[in-house]
């Protein structure tokens, strides 16, 4: 009889699914989550599209399991943010993990910057119940640090915004960056000292 445990996928699947999700994410931080078609996905796959459909219901499903994988890694530069160091240091290292996840994720940052621009339809509850309680903590750990006088009087909720902004940028606007550094250009480095400097003079008390 069968043992009620759920069959383990097998090594094609695992690596079909992850060929789907790895092309999916292509299409979807190019073209927008509108502007993506099962077709497109499937070509990039190099896989035709009823193959696509045996591992995911449709394109909704797809990308909802993108957003749900890119929850996590999202919260992790914040969470990383302790209690116990340097506030500015651990403010400015939380800017420079974000930075880096810019350079190193810049598809999964137009994913989510593409979800948040439609109104988070998919990644809404994510938001409520994973983003927000982490969001809280944080914010009250920095107001922590401003009311024992450890950082000067700031708003941590719109400390946090700005150091989104600031990073984001890179991955999101990515070819208006190019266009304006130069295509040779790394902006990276650059940033990273001008935020830095940036947040570092903000933070000084």
């Amino acid at each position: 009889m069968p043992d009620g445990n759920p069959k383990k996928p097998s090594r094609i699947q695992t690596r079909n699914r992850s060929v789907i999700l790895d092309a999916a994410l292509e299409v979807f931080s190019r073209h927008g989550y509108r502007g993506a078609t099962l077709d497109q996905i499937a070509t990039e796959a190099g896989l035709s599209k009823p193959n696509i459909l045996y591992y995911f219901e449709g394109k909704e499903d797809i990308h909802v399991t993108l957003l749900s994988k890119l929850m996590e890694t999202w919260l992790d530069p914040l969470v990383a943010l302790q209690s116990d160091g340097d506030p500015a240091e651990e403010i400015l290292g939380y800017v420079q993990r974000k930075l880096d996840m810019a350079r190193d994720l810049p598809r999964e940052s137009r994913l989510f910057a593409g979800e948040i621009l439609q109104g988070a339809p998919r990644m809404g509850p994510h938001l409520e119940t994973d983003l927000r309680p982490l969001f809280d903590e944080k914010c009250a750990l920095i107001q922590g640090w401003v009311d024992t006088g450890r950082l000067p009087p700031l708003d941590p909720q719109h400390l946090i915004f700005s150091i989104w902004s600031a990073t984001q940028h890179y991955a999101d606007f990515d070819a208006q960056v190019k266009v304006l550094l130069g295509q040779g250009s790394d902006p990276h480095k650059r940033a990273s000292a001008h935020l830095r400097s940036m947040f570092g003079n903000m933070l000084r008390i």
